[in-house]
């Protein structure tokens, strides 16, 4: 209920503002807040399919319906009419040249389907645009009610009670235009939840008989997890399901149903109007799809069969299968994580989307901006054309203080297309930069350089490391153990191993720093790591991951994973394992210049590419393999080699160094003097060296 009193806005509430549908919908995300938590947070694992409607369950913001359906459904009717008045009536119509298409297609023939439709927000925003297009081709606002809702709306739902929710909504819709819309024989809506065909009895699959039968038996057995898999089933062929519906009419029932066969009859009836729904091309296809990677085994399995290259998350299945639940020249918009963008994970969903579909427009999400989503946002719309026109995209990466704000934005921006936060590119320079990021505010130059730049992985060599499987067992700091079982001076495995020592320096990446630091960490790698290697689940299978092996103790350029900020990169002397978010680069060849690369990496320049390559906060070892270098003779040896110095001393001067000596507030003092300090004096073996440790207490 504080949710309701607190998070809402009063105007939600507002029937006279269309807040009746916003507040189902609010309604219906409370009502599935603890559901979800514990299907997300407290269960850890995989979320099953009785979880997943509640751990995907996510309300789709007013101003972003309406930009989603503005841009697809608002902009396909304009440039089959570009005379409308339509235009003036799209508050959320982005800036952009609207193409002229000959067409005579009907409105009652155009259908827009939401195919994981939730409360039925975008359908309901949907059914107003459609009423402004019927008022200009001269309907009464009685008939057009009626002809939306049977002829021009289509949604699909896994979630039985957003279903039911939907359906309500609609209905209000319709019964606002026309009294008779409540009446069952007066109106009959395409909208529709999905069930199991796992209770169709075996004698009704016996019964089936003719020519069509197999397909019948096929289709039964696509929909056995329906419930889970929803829109993404997938049809391996063309289907006439017409002559399949009359084949299911036709069969005969015992009045006494012994076997359930009425019952059996009306499930397949009611999966073959589903089926036929999904295997319908559409004008526009509008949805904010499910949000999940963390599959069941039977989901991921389905998944990986038959979406092999957009299966990084259930989003992504939805993006690519969408583009392609369109007419060509439709469009399909969607709101998603937007880490599709970016991040290698997707790569293959940009590079297909780049070369064969047109980014009509986009707008990227400051990163907390919707806090219910838990992930960076992005909302953007889609042409089933190859691409032709440059596209619109708005940043508000710059923008904190919640969608509210987000959405001001985007009115100001539609106002003033000058502003500075508007791009207008062609995503054919996507392609120009390694990995296609969807990088649209990158200038020519940039661009350029990336072409004729050599790649960083083909200077030094970016990897992943150590991931020990329980850090709780495996790391400490390293104060926490005795100096003397500390290795610091090992530049092999093999002379780790001969060192007989248990713990060794780790590179654990760490908070933001330049050029040296962050040594806080030792490791149990007695052995050569046998324990770690050693280390297994209750099955048997082993939870640690020991990668690249041959690089460990060696130098290394090195940054960290998590960059929420500025990137930082570090020099990392020999000695050291390093861990899979100490990220680190290693010399290609004997000659490599480590330290002038260390210098261009720490310029400012190197932080705005990388924002470009990846602005999440998780920067990979791929995003810096791809970085242009231009000129890698440049050699700025010496001044990085005083920035290290510099740095290094600072780190030493603190007692979390294990080079610690004294504190830089005592070293102008004498040492004769130093007595009249209280000091404990901790001797430890480095090699040859006994190196005392003051650490200050106070004034004796």
């Amino acid at each position: 209920m504080q949710h309701l009193i607190n998070d809402i806005d009063e105007v939600d509430f507002d029937v006279t503002r269309g807040g009746q549908v916003e507040i189902i919908g609010w309604l219906y995300q409370y009502y599935n807040t603890e559901p979800h938590d514990y299907a997300v947070n407290i269960t850890g694992g995989a979320v099953t399919k009785n979880e997943i409607p509640a751990a995907t369950q996510l309300f789709t913001t007013d101003w972003v319906v309406r930009y989603m359906v503005d841009n697809s459904l608002g902009k396909y009717w304009l440039e089959r009419h570009p005379n409308s008045d339509l235009k003036s009536n799209l508050d959320y119509l982005l800036p952009g040249e609207i193409q002229t298409v000959d067409s005579s297609e009907n409105l009652e023939d155009m259908r827009l389907i939401d195919n994981a439709m939730g409360s039925g927000h975008i359908l309901v925003y949907a059914f107003d645009v459609f009423m402004k297009m019927y008022a200009e081709q001269g309907y009464s606002s009685r008939d057009a009610a009626l002809s939306i809702v049977q002829n021009n709306l289509y949604g699909l739902e896994i979630d039985k009670r957003a279903y039911q929710l939907a359906y309500f909504a609609l209905m209000m819709k319709a019964r606002q235009y026309n009294r008779r819309a409540l009446q069952p024989e007066k109106v009959k809506l395409n909208v529709h939840v999905f069930e199991d065909t796992d209770t169709v009895s075996p004698e009704f699959l016996d019964a089936l008989s003719g020519e069509y039968a197999d397909d019948i038996k096929q289709i039964i057995e696509l929909f056995s997890n329906a419930g889970e898999l929803g829109s993404i089933i997938k049809f391996d062929k063309t289907f006439n399901w017409t002559k399949l519906r009359e084949n299911v009419e036709d069969m005969h029932t015992d009045a006494l149903d012994i076997f359930g066969m009425n019952q059996s009859k009306k499930i397949v009836l009611k999966v073959l109007t589903i089926g036929e729904i999904m295997s319908t091309k559409y004008d526009v296809a509008v949805t904010n799809p499910p949000y999940l990677n963390k599959f069941d085994p039977d989901m991921k399995k389905y998944v990986k069969k038959n979406y092999a290259d957009y299966s990084g998350d259930l989003f992504s299945v939805f993006i690519f299968n969408n583009i392609n639940l369109v007419k060509i020249g439709g469009y399909a918009a969607y709101m998603t994580p937007f880490v599709w963008m970016f991040i290698k994970t997707y790569e293959k969903l940009r590079s297909y989307l780049v070369a064969n579909k047109e980014i009509s427009s986009l707008i990227q999400m400051e990163y907390s901006a919707f806090e219910e989503a838990t992930v960076p946002i992005n909302t953007f719309v889609l042409k089933n054309v190859p691409n032709g026109s440059n596209g619109t995209y708005i940043k508000l990466s710059a923008f904190k203080g919640g969608m509210n704000v987000q959405r001001d934005k985007v009115l100001e921006a539609i106002a003033n297309p000058d502003i500075d936060y508007l791009y207008r590119t062609n995503q054919a320079n996507f392609k120009k930069i390694p990995g296609s990021p969807i990088a649209y505010w990158a200038s020519k130059n940039l661009i350029h350089d990336f072409e004729v730049g050599k790649r960083m992985e083909n200077i030094v060599v970016p990897k992943v490391g150590l991931q020990t499987g329980d850090n709780k067992i495996f790391l400490r700091f390293w104060y926490e153990v005795g100096n003397q079982n500390i290795c610091y001076s090992a530049n092999t495995i093999s002379e780790s191993t001969l060192s007989g020592k248990r713990w060794f320096p780790y590179n654990k990446g760490g908070s933001y720093r330049k050029w040296f630091g962050n040594y806080d960490y030792v490791v149990n790698w007695q052995d050569n790591g046998k324990m770690i290697k050693e280390f297994t689940w209750e099955n048997g299978n082993a939870r640690s991951v020991v990668r690249n092996p041959r690089f460990y103790f060696q130098e290394s350029i090195t940054w960290s994973d998590i960059t929420s900020g500025d990137f930082s990169a570090r020099y990392r002397t020999p000695g050291s394992i390093f861990d899979v978010v100490g990220k680190s680069a290693f010399k290609l060849e004997k000659q490599t210049d480590l330290l002038s690369l260390l210098g261009l990496l720490n310029a400012k320049v190197t932080n705005y590419i990388f924002k470009i390559l990846n602005p999440t906060i998780h920067l990979q070892t791929g995003n810096f393999a791809n970085f242009p270098v231009i000129n890698s003779k440049i050699s700025v040896y010496k001044q990085v080699q005083v920035a290290i110095e510099i740095t290094q001393n600072d780190w030493n001067s603190f007692e979390e160094s294990w080079d610690f000596i004294r504190h830089p507030l005592l070293s102008h003092i004498a040492d004769d003097n130093l007595s009249i300090w209280y000091y404990s004096v901790v001797l430890t073996n480095r090699g040859a060296k006994n190196v005392p440790i003051f650490r200050l207490w106070g004034v004796k």
